[in-house]
Protein backbone atom coordinates (compact mmCIF):
# COMPACT_ATOMS: atom_id res chain seq x y z
CA UNK A 1 0.00 0.00 0.00
CA UNK A 2 2.84 2.40 0.94
CA UNK A 3 4.48 2.10 -2.07
CA UNK A 4 1.36 2.51 -3.96
CA UNK A 5 1.19 6.36 -2.17
CA UNK A 6 4.35 6.88 -4.41
CA UNK A 7 3.67 5.66 -7.49
CA UNK A 8 3.64 8.30 -10.67
CA UNK A 9 0.40 8.00 -11.58
CA UNK A 10 -1.09 8.55 -7.68
CA UNK A 11 1.56 11.57 -7.04
CA UNK A 12 0.18 12.47 -10.60
CA UNK A 13 -3.37 12.41 -9.43
CA UNK A 14 -2.61 14.09 -6.55
CA UNK A 15 -1.10 17.17 -7.74
CA UNK A 16 -4.36 17.28 -9.94
CA UNK A 17 -6.42 16.91 -7.43
CA UNK A 18 -4.78 19.82 -5.13
CA UNK A 19 -4.91 22.21 -8.23
CA UNK A 20 -8.53 21.70 -8.51
CA UNK A 21 -8.98 22.18 -4.77
CA UNK A 22 -6.79 25.37 -5.22
CA UNK A 23 -9.29 26.34 -8.21
CA UNK A 24 -11.93 25.86 -6.25
CA UNK A 25 -10.95 28.04 -3.32
CA UNK A 26 -10.06 30.41 -5.86
CA UNK A 27 -13.58 31.01 -7.48
CA UNK A 28 -15.43 30.50 -4.12
CA UNK A 29 -13.80 32.69 -1.84
CA UNK A 30 -13.02 35.59 -4.95
CA UNK A 31 -15.28 38.96 -3.37
CA UNK A 32 -14.12 40.81 -6.82
CA UNK A 33 -14.73 39.87 -10.49
CA UNK A 34 -13.40 41.91 -13.04
CA UNK A 35 -14.79 42.03 -16.55
CA UNK A 36 -12.20 42.71 -19.92
CA UNK A 37 -12.39 43.22 -23.32
CA UNK A 38 -12.83 40.33 -25.60
CA UNK A 39 -11.31 39.15 -28.50
CA UNK A 40 -13.81 36.48 -29.21
CA UNK A 41 -16.79 38.43 -28.89
CA UNK A 42 -18.90 35.12 -30.16
CA UNK A 43 -17.82 32.74 -28.39
CA UNK A 44 -16.77 34.30 -25.36
CA UNK A 45 -18.87 37.29 -25.20
CA UNK A 46 -17.93 37.93 -21.01
CA UNK A 47 -14.74 37.46 -20.36
CA UNK A 48 -14.65 37.50 -16.18
CA UNK A 49 -10.80 36.64 -13.87
CA UNK A 50 -10.76 36.76 -9.94
CA UNK A 51 -9.25 40.13 -8.95
CA UNK A 52 -8.87 39.22 -4.76
CA UNK A 53 -6.65 37.14 -3.54
CA UNK A 54 -8.06 34.75 -0.03
CA UNK A 55 -5.57 35.13 2.87
CA UNK A 56 -6.45 31.84 4.00
CA UNK A 57 -8.21 29.12 6.78
CA UNK A 58 -8.57 29.77 10.12
CA UNK A 59 -7.10 26.75 12.09
CA UNK A 60 -9.31 24.08 12.52
CA UNK A 61 -9.99 24.47 16.13
CA UNK A 62 -11.81 27.33 15.09
CA UNK A 63 -14.29 25.75 13.04
CA UNK A 64 -14.52 23.07 15.85
CA UNK A 65 -15.33 25.39 18.25
CA UNK A 66 -17.93 27.07 16.32
CA UNK A 67 -19.50 24.12 15.58
CA UNK A 68 -19.81 23.12 19.51
CA UNK A 69 -21.07 26.35 20.20
CA UNK A 70 -23.57 26.62 17.43
CA UNK A 71 -24.22 22.78 18.91
CA UNK A 72 -24.90 24.25 22.15
CA UNK A 73 -26.80 26.93 21.34
CA UNK A 74 -29.37 24.62 19.55
CA UNK A 75 -29.49 22.14 22.23
CA UNK A 76 -30.00 24.81 24.90
CA UNK A 77 -33.01 26.21 22.98
CA UNK A 78 -34.53 22.62 22.56
CA UNK A 79 -34.42 22.17 26.63
CA UNK A 80 -35.94 25.20 26.91
CA UNK A 81 -38.86 24.64 24.07
CA UNK A 82 -39.46 21.27 25.92
CA UNK A 83 -39.37 22.63 29.46
CA UNK A 84 -41.73 25.69 28.31
CA UNK A 85 -44.06 22.57 26.76
CA UNK A 86 -43.78 20.71 29.91
CA UNK A 87 -44.32 23.26 32.55
CA UNK A 88 -46.91 25.80 30.37
CA UNK A 89 -45.76 28.97 31.37
CA UNK A 90 -42.58 27.92 32.45
CA UNK A 91 -40.25 28.00 35.71
CA UNK A 92 -39.74 31.01 37.69
CA UNK A 93 -35.89 30.93 36.88
CA UNK A 94 -36.67 30.12 33.44
CA UNK A 95 -38.71 33.11 32.26
CA UNK A 96 -36.05 35.31 34.02
CA UNK A 97 -33.19 33.32 32.20
CA UNK A 98 -33.83 32.09 28.90
CA UNK A 99 -33.48 35.81 27.01
CA UNK A 100 -29.89 35.19 28.21
CA UNK A 101 -29.70 31.59 27.01
CA UNK A 102 -31.10 31.53 23.73
CA UNK A 103 -29.47 32.26 20.50
CA UNK A 104 -31.20 35.55 20.11
CA UNK A 105 -30.49 36.49 23.84
CA UNK A 106 -28.01 39.51 25.01
CA UNK A 107 -25.25 36.05 25.38
CA UNK A 108 -25.29 33.48 22.77
CA UNK A 109 -25.83 36.76 20.00
CA UNK A 110 -22.95 38.53 20.41
CA UNK A 111 -20.69 35.64 20.14
CA UNK A 112 -22.84 34.80 16.96
CA UNK A 113 -21.98 37.92 15.67
CA UNK A 114 -18.09 37.70 16.12
CA UNK A 115 -18.35 34.48 14.63
CA UNK A 116 -20.32 35.32 11.06
CA UNK A 117 -18.05 38.56 10.40
CA UNK A 118 -15.03 36.50 10.33
CA UNK A 119 -17.23 33.62 8.67
CA UNK A 120 -15.17 34.01 5.38
CA UNK A 121 -12.32 32.24 6.70
CA UNK A 122 -13.77 29.78 9.01
CA UNK A 123 -13.81 27.32 6.38
CA UNK A 124 -11.24 23.91 7.11
CA UNK A 125 -13.82 21.88 8.76
CA UNK A 126 -17.30 23.13 9.30
CA UNK A 127 -17.42 25.93 6.56
CA UNK A 128 -20.11 28.76 7.37
CA UNK A 129 -20.82 28.88 3.72
CA UNK A 130 -22.80 25.99 4.65
CA UNK A 131 -24.13 26.05 8.14
CA UNK A 132 -24.29 29.98 8.26
CA UNK A 133 -27.82 30.00 7.09
CA UNK A 134 -28.81 27.23 9.49
CA UNK A 135 -27.57 29.66 12.47
CA UNK A 136 -29.17 32.13 11.28
CA UNK A 137 -32.60 30.46 11.21
CA UNK A 138 -32.20 29.17 14.42
CA UNK A 139 -31.73 33.16 15.79
CA UNK A 140 -34.76 34.04 13.88
CA UNK A 141 -36.79 31.44 15.37
CA UNK A 142 -35.77 31.72 19.12
CA UNK A 143 -36.66 35.14 18.35
CA UNK A 144 -40.01 34.52 17.33
CA UNK A 145 -41.09 31.41 19.38
CA UNK A 146 -39.71 32.92 22.46
CA UNK A 147 -41.46 36.58 24.04
CA UNK A 148 -40.28 37.95 27.49
CA UNK A 149 -43.36 38.91 28.26
CA UNK A 150 -43.03 39.29 32.06
CA UNK A 151 -40.41 41.89 31.14
CA UNK A 152 -41.08 45.91 32.12
CA UNK A 153 -41.83 48.10 29.30
CA UNK A 154 -38.56 49.86 29.03
CA UNK A 155 -36.61 46.29 29.55
CA UNK A 156 -39.22 44.50 26.72
CA UNK A 157 -38.30 47.66 24.64
CA UNK A 158 -34.24 47.13 25.16
CA UNK A 159 -34.25 43.93 24.44
CA UNK A 160 -36.24 43.17 21.63
CA UNK A 161 -34.38 46.05 19.95
CA UNK A 162 -30.99 44.59 20.39
CA UNK A 163 -32.40 41.40 18.77
CA UNK A 164 -33.49 43.72 15.89
CA UNK A 165 -30.20 45.23 15.52
CA UNK A 166 -28.61 41.31 15.98
CA UNK A 167 -30.73 39.86 13.54
CA UNK A 168 -29.94 42.60 11.16
CA UNK A 169 -26.22 42.74 11.44
CA UNK A 170 -25.85 38.72 11.46
CA UNK A 171 -27.74 38.64 8.24
CA UNK A 172 -25.20 41.49 7.14
CA UNK A 173 -22.35 39.40 7.74
CA UNK A 174 -24.00 35.97 6.48
CA UNK A 175 -24.51 37.81 3.00
CA UNK A 176 -20.74 39.26 3.32
CA UNK A 177 -19.26 35.31 2.96
CA UNK A 178 -22.19 33.86 1.23
CA UNK A 179 -22.74 36.12 -1.82
CA UNK A 180 -19.46 35.26 -3.14
CA UNK A 181 -19.42 32.14 -2.37
CA UNK A 182 -22.63 31.87 -4.88
CA UNK A 183 -21.14 33.49 -7.35
CA UNK A 184 -17.99 31.57 -7.55
CA UNK A 185 -20.08 28.82 -7.52
CA UNK A 186 -22.25 30.24 -10.47
CA UNK A 187 -19.01 31.23 -12.53
CA UNK A 188 -17.43 27.61 -11.48
CA UNK A 189 -20.42 25.31 -12.60
CA UNK A 190 -21.65 27.90 -15.91
CA UNK A 191 -18.65 28.94 -17.23
CA UNK A 192 -15.51 27.80 -19.38
CA UNK A 193 -11.57 28.29 -18.73
CA UNK A 194 -10.19 30.78 -21.32
CA UNK A 195 -6.90 29.26 -20.07
CA UNK A 196 -5.28 32.61 -19.56
CA UNK A 197 -5.26 32.73 -16.15
CA UNK A 198 -6.06 30.24 -13.54
CA UNK A 199 -9.50 31.84 -12.93
CA UNK A 200 -10.09 33.43 -16.07
CA UNK A 201 -13.25 32.20 -17.49
CA UNK A 202 -15.82 32.71 -20.69
CA UNK A 203 -19.38 33.34 -19.99
CA UNK A 204 -22.33 33.82 -22.36
CA UNK A 205 -24.23 35.81 -20.18
CA UNK A 206 -23.22 38.66 -17.44
CA UNK A 207 -21.90 37.08 -14.04
CA UNK A 208 -24.15 38.70 -10.95
CA UNK A 209 -23.89 39.35 -7.78
CA UNK A 210 -24.97 35.88 -5.48
CA UNK A 211 -25.02 34.14 -9.02
CA UNK A 212 -28.27 32.28 -10.64
CA UNK A 213 -28.20 29.26 -9.23
CA UNK A 214 -28.76 29.19 -6.02
CA UNK A 215 -31.18 32.62 -4.69
CA UNK A 216 -31.07 32.34 -0.72
CA UNK A 217 -29.91 35.59 0.58
CA UNK A 218 -29.25 36.39 4.19
CA UNK A 219 -31.39 39.81 3.74
CA UNK A 220 -34.27 38.41 2.88
CA UNK A 221 -37.91 38.64 2.48
CA UNK A 222 -38.54 35.86 5.97
CA UNK A 223 -35.63 38.40 7.49
CA UNK A 224 -37.45 41.29 7.43
CA UNK A 225 -40.65 39.70 8.66
CA UNK A 226 -39.37 38.83 11.42
CA UNK A 227 -38.23 41.88 12.14
CA UNK A 228 -41.08 43.15 11.18
CA UNK A 229 -43.05 40.85 13.49
CA UNK A 230 -40.70 41.82 16.33
CA UNK A 231 -41.28 45.94 15.70
CA UNK A 232 -45.05 45.06 16.28
CA UNK A 233 -44.21 43.56 19.36
CA UNK A 234 -42.70 46.78 20.55
CA UNK A 235 -45.58 48.77 19.26
CA UNK A 236 -47.74 46.84 20.86
CA UNK A 237 -46.13 46.37 24.28
CA UNK A 238 -45.66 50.15 24.44
CA UNK A 239 -49.15 51.09 23.15
CA UNK A 240 -51.46 48.57 24.60
CA UNK A 241 -49.42 46.93 26.90
CA UNK A 242 -52.47 46.93 29.47
CA UNK A 243 -55.09 45.63 27.60
CA UNK A 244 -53.56 43.08 25.81
CA UNK A 245 -52.23 41.74 29.35
CA UNK A 246 -56.29 41.84 30.49
CA UNK A 247 -57.51 39.62 27.51
CA UNK A 248 -57.01 36.11 28.45
CA UNK A 249 -54.97 33.91 26.47
CA UNK A 250 -56.86 31.96 23.20
CA UNK A 251 -55.71 28.65 22.76
CA UNK A 252 -56.65 28.16 19.45
CA UNK A 253 -54.82 31.69 18.34
CA UNK A 254 -51.48 30.23 20.01
CA UNK A 255 -52.19 26.39 18.12
CA UNK A 256 -52.64 28.36 14.84
CA UNK A 257 -49.62 30.64 14.99
CA UNK A 258 -47.33 28.06 16.36
CA UNK A 259 -48.51 25.61 13.83
CA UNK A 260 -47.64 28.48 11.12
CA UNK A 261 -44.07 28.83 12.36
CA UNK A 262 -43.86 24.62 12.61
CA UNK A 263 -45.03 24.69 9.10
CA UNK A 264 -42.70 27.39 7.44
CA UNK A 265 -39.53 25.17 9.09
CA UNK A 266 -40.96 21.92 7.38
CA UNK A 267 -41.02 23.85 4.46
CA UNK A 268 -37.51 25.49 4.60
CA UNK A 269 -36.37 21.84 5.46
CA UNK A 270 -37.98 20.46 2.35
CA UNK A 271 -36.37 23.20 0.08
CA UNK A 272 -32.78 23.21 1.73
CA UNK A 273 -32.80 19.52 1.47
CA UNK A 274 -34.05 20.05 -2.39
CA UNK A 275 -31.28 22.63 -3.06
CA UNK A 276 -28.28 20.77 -1.45
CA UNK A 277 -29.34 17.72 -3.35
CA UNK A 278 -28.97 19.73 -6.63
CA UNK A 279 -26.19 21.43 -5.41
CA UNK A 280 -24.45 17.76 -4.51
CA UNK A 281 -24.94 16.69 -8.12
CA UNK A 282 -23.77 19.85 -9.22
CA UNK A 283 -20.57 19.28 -7.58
CA UNK A 284 -20.26 15.62 -8.63
CA UNK A 285 -20.99 16.13 -12.47
CA UNK A 286 -18.58 19.09 -12.26
CA UNK A 287 -15.29 17.05 -10.57
CA UNK A 288 -16.44 14.03 -12.86
CA UNK A 289 -15.50 16.28 -16.18
CA UNK A 290 -12.83 17.95 -14.44
CA UNK A 291 -11.02 14.72 -13.85
CA UNK A 292 -11.75 13.16 -17.20
CA UNK A 293 -9.56 16.14 -18.50
CA UNK A 294 -6.03 15.29 -18.72
CA UNK A 295 -3.51 17.18 -15.82
CA UNK A 296 -2.16 19.20 -18.83
CA UNK A 297 -4.97 20.21 -19.91
CA UNK A 298 -6.93 21.21 -16.77
CA UNK A 299 -6.62 25.15 -16.84
CA UNK A 300 -7.45 25.15 -20.85
CA UNK A 301 -9.84 23.21 -20.35
CA UNK A 302 -12.60 25.08 -23.11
Amino acid sequence: MNRQLWHPDYQAFQAEWALQEDISTTFLKCISWQVEETLDPTNCPYHYFCDSTYPGNYPPAVDIFVFLFTTASYLVTLVILVMDMISGSGTTFLTKSKRYLLPSGPIFLPVILLVLANGYRINTIFPLSCIGPAIIHLILISALSFDNGADKDIQYVFFAASTISGILHASLYLDSFLLPYYTGFDALLSSDFSGECASCVCRKEVLVVGGKLVSYRGWSVTTFCVVGVLCLRIICRVYGGKAANSVPERALLRVSAFGGIFLLICLHFLKEACAQIYTMTLICCTKHEMLSVPSGNIINKT
